[in-house]
This record gives structure tokens, sequence and C-alpha cells, in this order.
């Protein structure tokens, strides 16, 4: 993708809408009832290895990874035909171009990496859905940015991941959300092209491709919505499957509102075993309290087994309790609990400016040949979203990380992200 196609780019989701558009009476809730919107991204990355953890590229030690890139994300989401059956369509154009970034890059995943080990200069690709409804009946069949406990895709670079395949989500019963589906391509968030799901298992096995990745799930919201039972299971055929039983609750308390997660994964080997032995399970559980613009939060989290979690390449550990910018705390049979506090200045007069601090450490690490290592992370966010004016929901977050590590690369780490959303339609 050139330069040349970014015009395209904006004016692909009112022609993919047109293109399966059937009649103007037909379709009326197909057009009036599609929203487009284009995403303005603007990344920077910059990392600095310490202790002499750097890695060695080509020869020559790393020392910083560095990046930055303008990113273009449109999402283009038609309403539904009129009828029994309605139809709809729903389209994601990507594109990312590189402003600054050599050798030094190829650590930040923010651009695909070249065989000389340059970075670049640009990359894209386009993702298209269709849909069907039949009641609170969905059927989705194509490309998209798919978020589920089992299957989360990453969104945390240039361009978000997406997974291609078909999901079924149904809410006939009040309070019952069904799932089920399958995906058999994956397009990772800094990568253009489509590749088989697979497994990284590290070491000297590495990236395992496996067939389909099944799943099937079904959450339950009770007491006012205040309260959510969630049961899961996939399969990612031939390496792994894993099962999640989750809990959630929100309870007020006088001026506090109180909230848990609890959960927990039981994964293992699939099939044909092409990872080899695979053995993990997860203990978790975050507890919350909110008052007025504070709110504080502390979690546990605790692997068992041989493996580390379990997961689709590239995809993201947004499901575990400590997961964060750098590190998801997921190495085998480790342990980790984390101190959270949330600030909204909107309580000091300045709506829309937020600030997150959180600290985690993780020690009983199985890892390098020891099995007592440790790691800890201390991550701060400072975010404000502008409220009114030309540039109102204009987004700048700044990201200030450090880690530290008895096993792997210590690093210290910055990330400045500017989102603006264009609403077209």
């Amino acid at each position: 993708m050139t330069a040349r196609n970014i015009i395209p780019l904006a004016l692909l989701g009112s022609t993919a809408l047109a293109l399966v558009m059937p009649t103007a009476t037909h379709a009326a809730g197909f057009v009036e009832d599609a929203k487009v919107t284009l995403g303005l991204r603007n990344y920077y990355f910059n990392r600095n290895y310490l202790n002499g953890t750097d890695p060695v590229i080509r020869g020559e030690r790393q020392g910083q990874a560095e990046g930055w890139t303008q990113n273009f994300i449109l999402d283009a989401r038609s309403g539904y035909t009129q009828g029994t059956v309605g139809f709809g369509l729903d389209v994601l154009g990507l594109y990312s171009i590189k402003l600054d970034g050599n050798r030094g890059a190829a650590n930040t995943q923010l651009m695909p990496i070249h065989d000389d080990g340059e970075a670049a200069d640009q990359y894209g690709r386009t993702a298209v859905a269709a849909k069907a409804k039949l009641s609170k009946t969905e059927l989705k069949v194509g490309e998209w940015f798919a978020v589920l406990p089992i299957l989360r895709a990453d969104d945390g670079r240039s361009l978000p991941q997406t997974f291609q395949g078909a999901q079924l989500t149904s809410g006939e019963i009040d309070g019952l959300t069904l799932y089920g589906g399958q995906f058999w391509k994956n397009s990772q968030r800094h990568d253009a092209s489509r590749e088989e799901m697979a497994y990284n298992a590290g070491g000297t096995i590495g990236l395992v491709e496996g067939d389909d990745f099944n799943f099937a799930g079904g959450e339950y919201r009770f007491n006012g919505n205040s309260t959510m039972v969630g049961v899961w299971h996939a399969r990612l055929e031939n390496v792994y499957q894993q099962s999640f039983v989750q809990l959630t609750h929100s309870q007020p308390v006088g001026d506090w509102v109180l909230g848990a997660n609890l959960g927990y994964f039981n994964g293992k080997d699939e099939g044909s075993s092409k990872a080899g032995d695979l053995d993990n399970k997860v203990y978790q559980g975050a507890l919350s309290a909110k008052r007025g613009n504070n709110t504080f939060q502390v979690t546990y989290q605790r692997l068992s087994g041989d493996t580390k979690f379990l997961r689709v390449d590239g995809a993201s550990g947004g499901s575990l309790v400590n997961d964060g910018f750098l590190s998801a705390f997921d190495s085998p049979e480790e342990r980790s609990w984390q101190l959270r506090h949330d600030y909204n200045f909107a309580g000091l007069g300045v709506p829309g400016l937020t600030l997150m601090n959180r600290y985690t450490s993780g020690s009983n690490i199985h890892a390098g040949g020891r099995t007592d290592a440790e790691e800890w992370s201390r991550e701060t966010e400072l975010a404000y979203t502008i409220q009114e004016g030309t540039l109102k929901n204009l987004n700048v977050r700044w990201r200030n990380s450090n880690v530290r590590r008895d096993v792997g690369q210590d690093l210290h780490e910055n990330r400045l992200i500017i989102n603006y959303p264009l609403s077209i339609l």
C-alpha cells in the first residue's frame, strides 16, 4: 500500500456500503444506522534496555528501541437491511506510515521488519466482515477486531490485530449471551499479512502453527447487571485447549462502589500436541473500591503447571488481572500481586484528565533454569481528552514504565499516543 491509497481508504467505508445495498427501500436501516469514523493515531515509542539485557541485531547491541508512526484507522459499520433477516457489512481499513525509526525500531513492534533489519516505511490491510441478524442472534463472517476472554486481539501499537473467521452471538434469553465460532487466520498488530493461528511455545520449540481456533462460551448477567458469570472453552486444534470460568460483581456500599473479578483458566495440549505436553492453570482475583474520583485496586494472580499462559501468538493477555504494558506476569509457576490507583481530575475541576499508577511484583518464576526468579514493574499513564471545541474527543496519553527481571530484559519505556476520532457518518 502506498501513500496514494490514503484517499481510497477514507472512501472505502461508504463505497462498501453502496456495493451491497439491495434497494433504497429495503436498505433504510442499512444506511440510517451506519456509523463511519476515521481514527487518526500518532504513536511514539521509546524503550531503553538496562543492565546489559539489550538484544543483539546483526552483531550490534541495540541499546534502545525507538519508533514513531502516523496511523489511519477507518471503522465503517453498516446497520441492517429491513426484513426478518437483516444483512450488513463492517469494514476496517488500516494504514500506517513510519515517521521515524531504523534498525532500532525492530523491537518496537510498530511496523513490519524487513529481512535487512530495517522497519518498513508503510504497511496496511483491509478487514471486511459480512453480518446477518435474526431477532437477537447475529452471524458474522470475515475479518475483524475480535475481543473475547479466550482470544483478545491486541491494540497496543500502531494498528490493531485482527482475526479472520466466523462468530455466532445470541442474546435471545434476557441476561444470557451465547457465543460460538471459529477463527482460521491471524493478522498481528505489526504485520500486513494473514498467518495461520499459532502458539509460541518459546525455547527450542518456538512458533507452532495450529489448525482452526474453535470456541464457545456464555455470559449471564443478573442482579441488575451487577453480577456476571462467564464460562468459555477454546481449542487451537492439535496444539492446546483451554477453559475459563469468570465471576464479576459490583456492589454499592454507602459512598463506595466495591468490585470483584475472579477467574480460573485451565489449559493443556490437544489433539496431536504439536507443541508437546502443555499444562497451565491460572487462579486470579481483583478487588476494587471506588469513591468519588479515586479507585483503588489490589490483585493476585497465580500460575501452576509447567507451561506459561496459553494464548494465540500475538494476542493480548488482557484477560489476566496482572497484564500490563510491559509484562503479563504469566511465566510458569509465577505468583504475582498488584496495587493500583486511578484518579479522575474532574474532582479538581479538570474533566477529561486522568492518572493511573500501578506496581506489580512477581516471584517463584520457573524459567531460565531457575525456580525462584522474580520480576517487578511500575507503570504510569497520564491521559487527557479534550472536552469541547474543534478538537473535541482528541485524546493524549503518556505511558511511563519500568520493569526489572532476574530472567529476561530490564526496560525503561515511554510512549506518547495521540488519538483523534473523526466522525464521517
